[in-house]
């Protein structure tokens, strides 16, 4: 192990850091009313884009807060009663190219990949809270006086949401659909795997958004976290906050949440990445009490760990085709 991070035995056992509120369960109860109040319908249009055996459709759907909300939806031409499989970008990104998720679409799958709001893609962030919006979506809304408000919170419910409307789809089995994605992609197939568990599958690429405390205590509010370093220089210089800024971030952070997957998951992991550490995943997967197990990159960070894409689709294959 690198001389970072506590050695794998450590890892397989660590518990976390970060504090979990005392209301943790009942804020994401009235999370979940608020979401499953807007039900499952969506728009589907046709997209300018077209590949052989398959249909494309830009989808649509009104989030929390009355958000807009874009994700690209891909079906094998013809097809009824299809598994399907939820796709996740990195921070700041998009849903990428059309023809990135063909060989899911064309190998049988439905495929929904979404735009999360406010970053690089169509979806909306309708904002509305107090506090910095200068940059950093982990800590958009945390000085609002309202814990419902922060735009994490919306981001792990459209995840959620965009699960409840695929499953609808007439031509989906909605017994068999699976989630993936890498980073904050990681992040969001947990949290749609946990706010519904009917996800049968997942494979989250190492994680984002776990163990807030634990990246602060290791000097590594840098990169993806680097917004945690910048909101204490900017409003708590003196960290005279601390517990409480943490504790806040504790509704949102996800090794709080996974004991709800029900879903048969694969965790990839590079031993060497300083911008979500190992023991920040293993917090959120020592929580996971359904089928799991990992696959290690001893020699690799927070970059393209070579074969995964090709062990996800056999995993994604397996389970659900």
């Amino acid at each position: 192990m690198p001389i970072f991070e506590m050695p794998l035995e450590k890892l397989l056992t660590y518990g976390g850091t970060n504090p979990r509120p005392d209301d943790f369960e009942v804020y994401w109860a009235r999370a979940l009313t608020q979401m499953r109040a807007l039900g499952t319908g969506c728009e589907l249009y046709p997209a300018d884009f077209s590949a052989p055996g398959v249909e494309c459709f830009d989808l649509w759907f009104t989030g929390v807060y009355g958000a807009r909300v874009y994700a690209k939806l891909l079906r094998p031409k013809g097809k009824e009663n299809c598994p399907a499989i939820l796709r996740f970008h990195g921070y700041s990104m998009n849903s990428g190219d059309w023809s990135g998720h063909l060989h899911y679409a064309q190998s049988g799958f439905v495929v929904a990949a979404l735009d999360s709001r406010g970053q690089g893609g169509r979806s909306q962030d309708v904002g509305g809270v107090m506090g910095n919006t200068l940059s950093g979506q982990i800590i958009r809304g945390l000085d609002d006086p309202d814990p419902d408000r922060m735009l994490t919170r919306a981001l792990f419910l459209d995840t959620a949401q965009l699960s409840r409307i695929v499953m609808a789809l007439p031509f989906v089995d909605a017994n068999r659909v699976g989630a993936t994605g890498g980073s904050q992609g990681g992040a969001l197939t947990l949290a749609a795997a946990s706010l519904d568990p009917r996800i049968k599958c997942l494979a989250p690429v190492y994680p984002f958004m776990c163990d807030y405390r634990r990246v602060w205590d290791m000097d590594l509010a840098a990169d993806a976290y680097k917004e945690l370093k910048d909101y204490f220089r900017r409003f708590d210089p003196q960290h005279r906050r601390e517990e409480e800024v943490f504790t806040k971030l504790g509704y949102i952070d996800l090794q709080h949440l996974v004991s709800r997957i029900r879903g048969e998951t694969l965790m990839c992991t590079g031993l060497m990445d300083t911008v979500c550490p190992p023991s920040t995943q293993f917090a959120a997967y020592n929580k996971i009490r359904a089928a799991k197990r990992f696959e290690l990159w001893p020699d690799f960070g927070h970059e393209n760990l070579p074969g995964v894409d090709d062990l996800i689709f056999r995993f994604m294959m397996e389970v659900l085709a």
